[in-house]
């Protein structure tokens, strides 16, 4: 696949639509089968930001402020809450772009989206990915994050770098895919996206 990693061929898949040989990834709940899902489940969006540098595509992250009471610390998708002001999911991820790290949503050439995502903590997620041209403007907003960092697509999307790992969860067992770089420990919700991602797009 690393070959075809280009902004073309990507925005290509996309405007095919999901190929027929793509599984469809719906949540936590899929590495758990056992798991009880929330009825009232909470819509939220992200954004996948894939930046279109000279060499390579990567992969734009942020990692949440440590003083925060969800998430602390934890490296995540822009994204968030979808208001009632917000037309439809591509809206919220725009929205909450701009508002954590300060990138305009005219920079962003939306693509696509992947199925929802269920999260075990009752969110029901749009992930929509959006290709950014650099150089861009970025501005974080430090009360929400603490970083924004980068990671090339060619890693995120070989199968080698999908690990499962184990934690307690209110004492259960639960799994769930990790994809460490080298300081960045990206995992749970954020991992199983990019899983989600790469089915999509190695799918015949």
């Amino acid at each position: 696949m690393n070959g075809r990693l280009t902004r073309e061929w990507i925005t290509e898949r996309f405007q095919a639509g999901a190929p027929s040989g793509a599984p469809k990834k719906w949540g936590d709940y899929m590495l758990n089968p056992g798991m009880a899902q929330s009825d009232n489940l909470t819509p939220a969006a992200v954004l996948i930001p894939v930046v279109n540098h000279a060499d390579e595509l990567t992969v734009m992250f942020t990692r949440r402020t440590a003083h925060l009471a969800k998430h602390a610390g934890q490296i995540s998708f822009p994204g968030g809450h979808i208001e009632e002001s917000d037309k439809e999911p591509t809206d919220a991820a725009l929205r909450e772009t701009e508002e954590e790290v300060g990138l305009p949503r005219h920079h962003i050439d939306v693509i696509g989206q992947l199925e929802n995502y269920i999260s075990r903590t009752g969110f029901m997620i749009t992930p929509v990915v959006g290709v950014i041209e650099p150089p861009f403007p970025m501005e974080p907003d430090p009360g929400e994050v603490d970083e924004v960092f980068e990671v090339p697509l060619s890693f995120l999307l070989n199968p080698e770098n999908h690990h499962r790992h184990t934690r307690q969860v209110e004492g259960e067992n639960r799994e769930f895919y990790a994809m460490p770089y080298g300081d960045y420990y990206i995992w749970g919700v954020t991992a199983g996206i990019l899983v989600n991602l790469y089915e999509y797009l190695s799918a015949e």
